[in-house]
């Protein structure tokens, strides 16, 4: 594409249509292809879900509340060893082994300092010297106003999104209703990359048990951080979308729409892949605090690139195609 057109410059609406009607055989027809690109994400969606349904969440302390150690030990047991040990204690207690031979220990909220020594000599007298690095206390009131704290934010931010596109696109032939779709196709594809992350997360926290896969305070961070950042990326292609709009009038909607993805996904594609080379950075060398924060951000900024260039815009381009069938009945 070239330079010219990609900046939208004036001087070039009268020769728009002709030079771009010729290129668009030449470029990956995104929006013929629409139904492969929705059938990659639904194959990458589907597990995840299904782990959400049949297995839920590994909750961090955040969100589930209890106390939590986490110890060294100057044996080096295994996990087994740690896990019989504490089924030894009697407590309601989960195991998981860090990195730095740390092993984080959840219990049912432990009320006094002397509970909380009980459990540490029950587990030396079993594995040997025990070293504390640290002990956090989570109350179950305070996990459950978390949680809903986490929902309602995420509820909110998504029907703010909803009616800022809608008002920013309602100028467009269609007026609100084209605004809405717009509006409605960026919420779908941010949806999409929320629940490919919690899937991913959900496998990886109860499926095989990782300490990276848990959901904490950070990981709704993440989750707000993707769907700012999955929405801007799809506003990009729907600018551009409306440029063309008003100067490829001999173009079909689909065309433009092509076009469109066809001129920002290379922006897109470098955007992104700049911000992954610094949380890549960070999940290998950030340390454990962070390492679930980090992935969390790896997988939603791939999810929000993929979902921004392959679905969002096809998915509008379905979206008004249907609108356009019902208006002709």
């Amino acid at each position: 594409m070239s330079d010219d057109l990609e900046g939208g410059q004036p001087e070039t609406v009268s020769e728009a249509p002709s030079k771009l009607e010729p290129k668009l055989g030449r470029k990956i027809d995104f929006v013929g292809r629409r139904n492969l690109f929705f059938g990659i994400s639904l194959l990458i969606i589907i597990p995840g879900i299904v782990s959400m349904l049949w297995h839920g969440f590994l909750l961090g302390i955040d969100f589930q509340g209890g106390t939590e150690f986490d110890l060294t030990f100057k044996n080096n047991p295994s996990i087994a060893q740690v896990e019989a040990a504490i089924n030894s204690t009697g407590l309601d207690a989960t195991a998981q082994q860090g990195n730095n031979r740390d092993y984080f220990i959840r219990t049912v909220p432990l009320a006094t300092a002397t509970q909380e020594q009980a459990v540490l000599d029950k587990l030396a007298s079993k594995l040997g010297k025990v070293n504390e690095q640290g002990v956090t206390v989570i109350g179950g009131t305070v996990a459950s106003e978390t949680v809903s704290g986490a929902l309602y934010a995420v509820l909110i931010a998504s029907i703010l999104i909803l009616f800022y596109l809608a008002l920013r696109f309602h100028r467009l032939p269609g007026g609100w209703g084209a605004g809405f779709q717009f509006g409605g196709a960026a919420l779908f594809a941010l949806l999409h990359d929320v629940a490919l992350l919690t899937g991913v997360f959900s496998i990886l926290g109860k499926v095989f048990n990782l300490r990276v896969g848990e959901i904490d305070s950070l990981f709704l961070t993440a989750v707000l951080t993707v769907v700012g950042f999955s929405v801007h990326d799809t506003i990009v292609v729907f600018d551009r979308i409306r440029e063309n709009l008003r100067l490829s009038q001999r173009l079909s909607f689909e065309q433009v729409v092509n076009l469109s993805i066809m001129q920002t996904s290379a922006r897109s594609i470098i955007t992104s892949f700049t911000v992954l080379i610094v949380l890549l950075a960070l999940f290998l060398f950030g340390g454990d605090s962070i390492r679930g924060f980090s992935l969390a951000l790896l997988v939603g900024i791939i999810s929000g690139a993929y979902s921004s260039i392959f679905n969002a815009a096809p998915l509008l381009v379905v979206w008004r195609r249907l609108a356009a069938e019902r208006a002709g009945r």
